[in-house]
C-alpha cells in the first residue's frame, strides 16, 4: 500500500512542486514510517506500554533542530 503524504508547501504557502523533491520528501517519510514502525514494534515486543511508546515517538519529533532558521 502506497503512503499518501501531504502537499508540501513553502512558508509563503506556495507548492512544493519540483518533481525531484517531492520524491526526495516521499521516500524519507517512507523511511521514518518504515523507522517508527519498528521502533514501535520492538517496543510492544518488550512490555513497553504502546500509550508510552506513541508518546516517546511524539516527543522525540519536537525534539527536532531547524539548522535553516532564520533568525
Amino acid at each position: 500500500m502506497k503512503n499518501e503524504w501531504p502537499k508540501w508547501v513553502r512558508d509563503d504557502g506556495s507548492v512544493v512542486s519540483c518533481t525531484e523533491k517531492v520524491k526526495v520528501m516521499a521516500e524519507n517519510f517512507d523511511e521514518l514510517k518504515q523507522i517508527a514502525q519498528d521502533a514501535m514494534e520492538d517496543g510492544l515486543l518488550m512490555e513497553v506500554s504502546e500509550e508510552q511508546m506513541r508518546a516517546a515517538l511524539h516527543a522525540l519529533v519536537d525534539t527536532l533542530v531547524n539548522p535553516y532558521n532564520k533568525i
